[in-house]
């Protein structure tokens, strides 16, 4: 409990802009970011992916340039943190996708996390695309699969990082897998 108040107090800090607050949060804040980055990253193949520790620095330093940062918490900071490196990783693909013209795309596991998929493993641009999609529908939902299947989060961090039930969260992640399930599946079969 410590910890955590300590955490939000460096967030605080670091959104006043105190230079120092950074410096201290950086070994209060490593161990669990390398653990969402390594969940994000276990899909990847060995030999062409990020390290973990490679996401969590390349993260940071996009954390870094935001000038006007307005941490409100521990759950906070890691939702945001997750979302940035799930761009990251997107953006890499997407990269990666354009210089190979579409082929050999970013594949991530979805059997961790309980995501029914059409295959085991799935691109994660389609994914982004998906997310994306369903997230203009139903921001809520979308907040739900961002910190559950890229952050990490339970269901009970969930529901406090989106301040509602545990009860909604469990029904907008069977949501939100279902439609997802579906859209990945129409991605899939469009594809040749």
């Amino acid at each position: 409990m410590q910890q955590e108040a300590d955490l939000t107090g460096l967030l605080q800090a670091w959104s006043r802009g105190e230079a120092d607050a950074v410096e201290k949060l950086a070994p209060l804040v490593r161990r669990e970011l390398r653990s969402i980055a390594r969940q994000m990253l276990s899909g990847e193949r060995r030999g062409r992916s990020w390290q973990p520790t490679d996401l969590v620095q390349e993260t940071y330093i996009r954390l870094l340039d935001w000038r006007v940062v307005r941490w409100e918490n521990r759950a906070h900071f890691f939702a945001t943190t997750a979302r940035m490196m799930r761009r990251v990783l997107v953006d890499a693909a997407r990269e990666r996708r354009a210089a190979k013209r579409g082929h050999d795309p970013s594949a991530v596991p979805l059997d961790g996390v309980d995501l029914a998929a059409t295959s085991p493993r799935l691109d994660i641009v389609a994914l982004e695309d998906a997310l994306n999609e369903l997230t203009a529908l139903d921001p809520r939902s979308g907040r739900v699969v961002e910190l559950r299947f890229f952050g990490g989060f339970s269901v009970e961090e969930t529901a406090e990082a989106l301040n509602v039930s545990v009860r909604t969260v469990k029904r907008d992640w069977n949501t939100a897998r279902a439609w997802l399930y579906r859209a990945l599946s129409r991605q899939t079969a469009m594809t040749p």
